[in-house]
């Protein structure tokens, strides 16, 4: 099993990589965010490596970060979800976006990956949700908010309000735990300066 490759980047493409490691090509699918990441051919690089053996195949999957990887693995765990999708939602969001994504069951952020409507979004915040904490403990701020949809938008209306992104962050989610899923923007927001004008009198 290979966990880690450490070489010399020897070409590119769409969605992979060739590390050449002591003479020897490895050929790894990767996540668009780590390909960019990626020095040039002839320098040298390490990345995370996932390693999955079927019968007819043994693929290798790359990784600039230990998190992304974890992610792959944890993804891989919803009925739907395979290789493939995978990468392409690691692709369209980072892994601290993907906790935030998941945490407030923003679908429309889920859905900027290629191949996730929303059937397959809402099932996988459903199922990685209370999965969500262990995967993001080693994480800077632990779950930051989704780049786009209702959540995100309330977030960015507290933060031009004066709020740091945490606490704004913080106030989202527990206003989307009371409203549901499918609020609005404007009521995310409402709920969320009651909650934090409650904090403050306290």
């Amino acid at each position: 099993m290979i966990a880690r490759l450490k070489g010399i980047v020897d070409s590119v493409g769409e969605d992979w990589a060739v590390i050449d490691v002591a003479g020897v090509g490895y050929l790894l699918f990767c996540p668009a965010r780590t390909l960019a990441r990626l020095p040039r051919p002839g320098e040298a690089a390490s990345l995370h490596v996932e390693t999955h053996v079927r019968e007819d195949h043994i693929h290798l999957y790359g990784f600039a970060e230990a998190a992304e990887r974890d992610w792959f693995r944890l993804l891989q765990t919803v009925q739907g979800v395979g290789a493939k999708v995978a990468l392409n939602l690691l692709s369209a969001l980072t892994p601290e976006q993907l906790a935030g994504a998941i945490a407030l069951a923003d679908k429309a952020a889920l859905s900027r990956a290629q191949g996730v409507g929303a059937k397959l979004a809402a099932r996988i915040a459903a199922e990685l949700k209370d999965k969500v904490g262990g995967i993001a403990a080693g994480m800077p701020a632990a779950i930051v908010a989704p780049a786009v949809g209702p959540a995100a938008e309330a977030v960015s209306a507290l933060g031009k309000l004066g709020y740091r992104r945490i606490e704004a962050e913080s106030a989202v989610r527990r206003a989307i735990g009371e409203l549901g899923e499918g609020a609005a923007a404007a009521a995310i927001l409402r709920a969320s300066l009651r909650a934090l004008g409650r904090e403050r009198i306290s």
